[in-house]
């Protein structure tokens, strides 16, 4: 009896061949030979289940944007049994640090197509701002349920300061990916601005560090 094709396996196996690709010479220099090659199958079966780059280049867009988010969520789960808004934002934002192979891919190439969206027909017409929003909505509701709480200043703009939040945590993961500071520091300048925030509280882990998923992605 002929085995079954896992279809969805197999795209997933082409896209994860695309990230790494990308990771290694940059996602101007794909193609799908390239992508074919880091694989290990013909250029005729990635054709077949997308028949050109820019579906390619979509197809692992939205599967970057899958696994960042179930990162975020492991990192919140693995925060530990508080549910304080400051360890919360911490966790989320700790996922901005690279520090493990896959969070590096992720950063690595997001940023990379952030900026072939700029250019590229393509990939110019698609989103990149729906998930970002959503972090600053998500990040606004902490604020503001610390503030009710009274665990920050009530006088604080919510939505000011998760901008700045998000701002700081992206600009320090680039920093680390252009070898500026380690990781330890990057999470260390994150720890010490919700201290700020956040002055009566303490998180549940006082260094800073980077716990979670992948020590600290």
């Amino acid at each position: 009896m002929p085995k079954l094709v896992d279809h969805e396996e197999r795209r997933a196996h082409i896209i994860d061949a695309l990230l790494r690709s990308a990771a290694d010479s940059g996602l101007h220099a794909v193609t799908m030979r390239s992508v074919a090659v880091e694989a290990g199958v013909s250029v005729r079966l990635v054709q077949y289940y997308f028949d050109t780059k820019e579906q390619l280049l979509l197809a692992a867009l939205a599967r970057l944007a899958v696994r960042m988010g179930e990162r975020i969520r492991d990192r919140v789960r693995t925060a530990g049994s508080s549910t304080a808004p400051r360890d919360i934002i911490e966790a989320v934002l700790l996922e901005a640090v690279p520090t493990d192979e896959e969070s590096r891919t992720f950063h690595l190439v997001y940023t990379e197509y952030a900026v072939l969206s700029v250019t590229d027909p393509a990939l110019a017409g698609q989103s990149f701002l729906s998930a970002p929003n959503e972090m600053e909505d998500f990040l606004v509701g902490l604020l503001t349920a610390a503030q009710q709480a009274g665990d920050t200043d009530p006088r604080m703009d919510a939505r000011q300061e998760a901008v700045v939040l998000l701002a700081a945590s992206a600009g320090l993961g680039l920093s680390v990916l252009l070898g500026q500071r380690t990781a330890q520091d990057a999470a260390a300048v994150l720890h010490y601005h919700l201290g700020r925030l956040f002055p009566g509280s303490r998180a549940s882990d006082g260094s800073g560090g980077s716990g979670g998923s992948g020590s600290g992605a």
